[in-house]
């Protein structure tokens, strides 16, 4: 499996309608066993993405959906900075 973890900064006053879109561009994508958007409780600009794929292909191939670039379009302005905090090697049958 394949893991991330990003912190998504957002022009101030934006991030609940770039979450929005972050999620909205999350649904159906193959190979993803899960993609969770969270709100940092301390700074009302940041946006937490954790993401867990099959493998590193089906991250890089959901670039490439429809979907996802439709998300991209819409969010990138609202976006102020973006950084992967992690990328991870998840463990399977743990919850």
């Amino acid at each position: 499996m394949f893991g991330l973890i990003g912190k998504i900064t957002a022009e101030s006053g934006r991030r609940a309608e770039l979450a929005a879109y972050l999620h909205d561009g999350s649904r159906d994508l193959p190979g993803c066993l899960s993609y969770v958007v969270a709100l940092d409780s301390q700074d009302p600009d940041v946006i937490w993405v954790t993401e867990v794929w099959e493998d590193a292909e089906a991250h890089k191939a959901s670039l490439r959906l429809p979907s996802v670039q439709k998300a991209i379009t819409k969010g990138r302005p609202l976006i102020a900075g973006f950084e992967t905090v992690a990328t991870t090697d998840p463990l399977p049958g743990l919850r």
